[in-house]
């Protein structure tokens, strides 16, 4: 006969774990009080701890998610051919990447990026998980743009890597630069300048 070691969770730790996500992508680590997630995720504060530890601890879960799933999508969105287009779209629409499809939603930014700007540095989990999904970016860009430089697309002027490097600079720096609604021809003159320097036609 089986024993049961404990009451199973009488919720989907995943949707929850979503859901957080939003919460924190919108408000910011510290503005967020755990009476604000047991609001919006609905739970009581024993189950958040019972699942995620603290607050701190379902923050750094959140930002994680958030980290695959962007990865997830960046490399859905460099799988065409040419590749250009698409990693301009990235970085003229940043929402493109994050997944922030509501109204509004654009504006709060990359959470790995606001992540850096509030617990980096001074928390050293924080800090290893945005450089590992950091990381993870690079990887990801490194290898598309290496298929690039292979058909004749991307100049091979710097190295795959050194211009992952620049994309993931520039990707944080949009990211940041689209929450105060900017100038739109200024701001995409810029990241064509930027485009046009890594196309080899």
């Amino acid at each position: 006969m089986m024993v049961r070691t404990g009451r199973p969770r009488a919720f989907d730790t995943q949707q929850a774990l979503a859901r957080a996500r939003d919460v924190f992508w919108s408000r910011g680590y510290g503005a967020t009080s755990i009476q604000d997630l047991v609001d919006e995720l609905g739970l009581q504060r024993g189950s958040i701890y019972a699942a995620f530890g603290d607050k701190r601890g379902l923050y750094l879960e959140a930002v994680a998610l958030y980290a695959r799933e962007n990865r997830e999508r960046l490399e859905m969105m460099l799988r065409t051919d040419p590749m250009l287009p698409a990693l301009r779209r990235m970085l003229v629409e940043p929402s493109a990447l994050t997944g922030a499809t509501e109204e509004g939603q654009g504006r709060r930014g990359c959470l790995v990026g606001n992540t850096v700007a509030e617990l980096v540095p001074g928390d050293d989990a924080a800090q290893a998980l945005t450089a590992a999904a950091y990381d993870g970016v690079i990887e990801v860009l490194t290898a598309a743009l290496t298929r690039g430089q292979a058909t004749g697309e991307i100049t091979t002027t710097a190295t795959p890597e050194a211009q992952a490097q620049l994309l993931l600079l520039l990707f944080q720096g949009s990211a940041l630069v689209s929450r105060g609604k900017p100038e739109s021809e200024r701001f995409t003159a810029g990241i064509d300048a930027a485009l046009n320097a890594l196309s080899a036609r």
